[in-house]
């Protein structure tokens, strides 16, 4: 099935939203005695979103946020879409989206359809008889979208990141750590005896007789663990160049004979002159076992992994066996999702583009878009300012950075598309079936970007997800339909509230073009740390210093724990950043604001960061994630900007209120 591609992930900056946000109880910091009720220079956050708070009161388990609410806001949006596609489709796109979304959600046809949308493939596996017949089966798989034995996928370039090339990488394994297969630990050896009993589930309904079953499933595991005794540890993956290896296609055919790699290539539509081979001695493993394994052995493996790849997508027995496994087991999940979630989530995941599409037309106003690109050239403009007067910036990584933000690019909405919407018709019959038709598809749309330009014609997120994002690789600002709505863009609200939460949310992500993020990649788009050791050092002196302020914090909804300020510095440095720059674009848009409209900016602010949640929520959090909880997120830069003292007052003694030494400052 279809998967984002990892270097590209990679190279595009985390999203500044975190759609369940962390934790929010707010707390006063450091005064003697609490006030009758939140004030503005006491704890803003717990004082603007007090409302909010009052009626989203901390859950027994799990979180709240505003954020979350969006999400959930942008997922009725695309249900709706769906059911007006089913029952009036306007075109060809709709009507297949309509078909999928009803053959989803006909349960009794699901079951009754049993296993047949994966007999056509079976059907294929069992027809292998000599070593020669392997390799065909598993490019046919990949062509469906059910990559097996090893990962394919079009990715970025790192010699040319306008162009995608082809990378081979490890996968074929069901666990999804390779370590699992040949660790000792009892863990470990729990996990593979409960992976066998899963193999056996699925093998069985793949027509495995039950006499054969343990036999079998041995088969299965014994060929994973030859490919993850070959695969490299997870902690290599994470570095893009430790993946990047070109190789002439024109030598794969001598070098990996067995495996068929050129005609794998063939298959897939790819006829570029290079691929990436970044782990050869996994793909000579992998040749090898074509050879010295029994044909049989291999039929068993590619049978469970066409199981495993369709359950969720299948009949109930089908479905419990995986969710059994996967969810229960590797994710921790206690219930299935409901019927519409799960087919939802199936069609963004194999028709994702389609319903972009759509999602656009539907929900993006003409008036939001050019409010949004009007804030964030603005705030593109206030960021250069900012740049200019950096006196811990010197000359030469100032020029640097000018040129960067002078060539990003700010693209809003949805991508320009390069897509061929034309399909095999579905029909509402088989929904793994319409699954199937759908993920080829994907994948067809996919190999055609392999040695191609115009890399920047693709998003790393799609358009229907809330996203605001810096994509590293390109040096632009992506801005999804979906994020322009309430509470990130409010078109009912005064114009001032829409630099506090749209443009600073802007600001955040643009910081990360030229922060400790963007100085590993220069104006050109080349690798290269274009920062001086000078300029380096200032910036971590300012990151110490925040880290200093973050660390006295108190940890909302946990007694006696305080923030991790060195997990989450870089946020915190990109959230000062946030309200340092959006105020610079808001300054100079309305030197005039009267106060009201002054203190709206600083309440968007604190009203993209409510949130909710559980002490169990809480204490993981805690311990892993890259950002603040709401309440600092919204109390700790303000408390650095002088700005929001003088609007609202604030004076030496209040929580909310710095000196000047005590001020960090990075853009102002």
């Amino acid at each position: 099935m279809p998967k984002h591609a990892p270097l590209a992930a990679a190279l595009a900056a985390s999203l500044a939203l975190a759609l369940v946000a962390p934790d929010a109880d707010a707390q006063r910091r450091g005064a003697a005695r609490a006030p009758a009720g939140p004030t503005a220079c006491g704890d803003f956050y717990a004082f603007a979103n007090k409302d909010w708070l009052a009626a989203n009161p901390v859950p027994a388990t799990g979180a709240v946020s505003v954020l979350g609410e969006l999400q959930a806001r942008v997922l009725e949006q695309q249900r709706e879409l769906l059911s007006t596609a089913m029952n009036a489709p306007q075109g060809n796109v709709q009507k297949l989206l309509g078909d999928f979304w009803a053959s989803g959600l006909d349960e009794a046809a699901v079951e009754a359809d049993g296993a047949n949308p994966i007999a056509p493939l079976l059907d294929r596996i069992n027809g292998i008889r000599r070593a020669k017949d392997i390799p065909p089966s598993i490019a046919a798989l990949h062509q469906v979208g059910i990559p097996v034995v090893f990962n394919f996928s079009a990715d970025l370039d790192l010699a040319d990141l306008d162009r995608h090339i082809g990378y081979f990488a490890q996968g074929g394994t069901g666990l999804p750590d390779p370590a699992f297969y040949t660790r000792e630990d009892p863990a470990s050896r729990e996990i593979l005896g409960l992976y066998n009993a899963y193999v056996q589930r699925i093998l069985a309904l793949t027509g495995t007789a039950e006499a054969d079953l343990a036999a079998e499933a041995q088969l299965v595991i014994d060929l994973e663990t030859r490919i993850a005794r070959a695969s490299r540890p997870v902690a290599e993956l994470r570095d893009p160049r430790g993946n990047y290896a070109l190789v002439p296609t024109a030598d794969l055919g001598k070098a990996y004979k067995r495996l068929q790699l050129g005609e794998f290539l063939a298959a897939q539509g790819v006829a570029d002159d290079s691929v990436s081979i970044a782990n050869s001695a996994l793909f000579t493993a992998l040749d090898g076992l074509v050879g010295s394994l029994k044909p049989a052995q291999w039929k068993t493996y590619l049978r469970f992994h066409v199981g495993d790849a369709m359950a969720p997508y299948l009949s109930k027995g089908f479905r419990d066996a995986a969710f059994d496994f996967r969810g229960r087991v590797l994710r921790g999940e206690a219930a299935q999702p409901p019927r519409e979630q799960l087919v939802l989530q199936a069609i963004n995941h194999a028709a994702g583009q389609m319903v972009a599409r759509e999602y656009v037309g539907r929900h993006l106003p003409q008036a939001n878009r050019s409010r949004a690109e009007a804030i964030a050239v603005e705030v593109r403009d206030a960021l250069k300012r900012s740049v200019e007067g950096a006196a811990w910036m010197d000359d030469a990584t100032r020029a640097g950075a000018l040129a960067k933000l002078d060539a990003l690019k700010i693209e809003i909405g949805a991508p320009v598309r390069d897509i061929d919407y034309t399909v095999q018709p579905m029909g509402r019959g088989s929904f793994g079936g319409n699954m199937l038709i759908a993920s080829t598809w994907h994948h067809r749309e996919e190999m055609k970007r392999i040695g191609r330009g115009n890399a920047q014609r693709r998003w790393p997120v799609q358009p229907q997800e809330p996203a605001l994002a810096y994509d590293a690789a390109h040096n632009r600002l992506l801005v999804s339909a979906a994020v322009l709505q309430p509470p990130v863009l409010d078109m009912s609200l005064d114009g001032a509230a829409h630099y506090g939460s749209f443009g600073a949310l802007v600001a955040h992500e643009l910081s990360h073009a030229i922060d400790g993020k963007g100085r590993h990649v220069d104006a050109s788009g080349t690798i290269r740390d274009w920062w001086t050791p000078g300029t380096a050092t200032a910036w971590t002196d300012r990151l110490n210093a925040l880290a200093a302020q973050y660390g006295n914090y108190d940890y909302p909804g946990l007694t006696g724990r305080k923030l991790n300020a060195s997990l989450t510095s870089e946020e915190n440095a990109a959230d000062l950043a946030a309200v340092e720059i959006a105020w610079n674009a808001f300054s100079q848009a309305q030197p005039e604001a009267a106060k009201e409209a002054r203190q709206a900016f600083f309440g968007a602010w604190a009203g993209v960061w409510r949130e909710q949640v559980s002490p169990a929520v809480a204490e993981q959090r805690a311990s892993t994630a890259l950002q603040a909880p709401g309440q600092w997120r919204s109390n700790g830069p303000l408390s650095n900007l002088p700005a929001f003292s003088e609007v609202h007052g604030c004076k030496a003694g209040n929580a909310m209120f710095r000196a000047d030494a005590d001020r960090v400052s990075l853009w102002r």
